[in-house]
């Protein structure tokens, strides 16, 4: 997997927004396959298991509160270089900072709601693909 995918979650206010399928787009307009997607809701356990990497931090809180609010896109991409890519498609965390054209400059609202999630390592990439996807659901042809 080291190199050739990401994992990305399109966050639920985006998701309420309808901005799933211009998200999606964007990614594939990038060159990427989407090996594995699905639509979830997670509870509030989930969100904290997910973001576990952030307990410590004051926003953990509000950020597994808004995760557990309404349903996730995720996803797994498959790209050469796909997490240093996927961190540049999709810009700053805040939205403020993002550069333009972006996908967090063009749908996400704040910091707290930036739209997306992407790895921001090979390493996490593996492990955020597994939280959500099975090793069937992995596999690609």
């Amino acid at each position: 997997m080291t190199g050739k995918k990401t994992f990305t979650m399109i966050k639920p206010l985006a998701f309420k927004q309808g901005y799933t399928g211009k998200i999606l787009d964007r990614i594939l307009e990038e060159g990427y396959l989407i090996v594995a997607l699905k639509m979830y809701f997670l509870c509030k356990r989930e969100a904290k298991a997910f973001y576990e990497v952030h307990k410590e931090r004051p926003f953990y809180d509000e950020l597994t509160d808004y995760m557990a609010s309404g349903p996730i896109v995720a996803a797994i991409l498959q790209k050469d270089n796909a997490v240093s890519d996927y961190r540049k498609l999709i810009g700053a965390t805040n939205p403020k900072d993002a550069a333009p054209g972006t996908i967090r400059d063009l749908y996400g609202t704040d910091l707290s709601r930036n739209a997306v999630h992407g790895s921001d390592s090979d390493e996490n990439a593996l492990i955020e693909c597994r939280f959500f996807f099975s090793e069937l659901e992995e596999m690609t042809g």
